[in-house]
């Protein structure tokens, strides 16, 4: 009987002792973890984005167009090739008249300089090319620059000049159209009075 409650109150310290120690141990309150995955954002421009790439890419489309409409016809003959052919058979059927010229700054920070004029066909043929040689001179009548280029006709002045062979849309009999010469580079020595304009190769049918 003794050896009985000798082992109770044993029992009942060790289970106070094991009580005591769960309860005397530390209570960590840790936060729980959201592992759950976060929505995903969408990846769509906003659409003042779109506008703002679409009026970019129309102005640099925009600015190439006028860049090769500028270039076109545009004088490649060395500075000091001044070699004067001799006219067509042809060029007595193509007065050209009305001569303008102009100037007016490239994209590349330089100066391009402009001859506008007319071209008629009074002759009885279709013209399909006209190649011509522009001949600069100086005070005392010689020759610092000769250039020699097909001729290029003004398609539309709206909303630039765009430019045109005469392949594209032939001379008719009788037809009288716009033309425009492009230089790249006119020397200086050159005395400000307007060039000749030879008609030296015709392509006609």
């Amino acid at each position: 009987m003794a050896k009985q409650e000798q082992q109770g109150l044993s029992g009942s310290s060790s289970n106070k002792d094991t009580d005591a120690g769960r309860s005397g141990a530390p209570n960590f309150n840790l936060p729980s973890l959201d592992l759950a995955p976060e929505p995903a954002q969408s990846s769509r421009m906003p659409l003042v984005v779109w506008i703002a790439v679409g009026l970019l890419v129309v102005a640099t489309i925009a600015v190439g167009v006028w860049s090769i409409s500028a270039r076109k016809g545009a004088s490649s003959s060395p500075a000091n090739a001044t070699t004067i052919y001799p006219l067509d058979p042809y060029a007595a059927n193509l007065p050209i008249t009305g001569i303008v010229m102009s100037e007016a700054g490239s994209l590349a920070g330089g100066k391009l300089t402009y001859i506008d004029g007319h071209i008629r066909n009074t002759g009885s043929r279709t013209i399909d090319g006209i190649t011509v040689q522009t001949i600069f001179r100086n005070d005392v009548g010689e020759l610092p620059q000769v250039e020699t280029l097909s001729l290029m006709l003004i398609r539309t002045h709206e909303p630039y000049v765009d430019l045109q062979p005469v392949s594209a849309s032939p001379l008719k009999p009788g037809d009288d159209r716009e033309f425009r010469l492009i230089f790249e580079r006119v020397t200086p020595n050159w005395n400000q009075q307007y060039p000749e304009i030879r008609v030296i190769r015709v392509a006609a049918r």
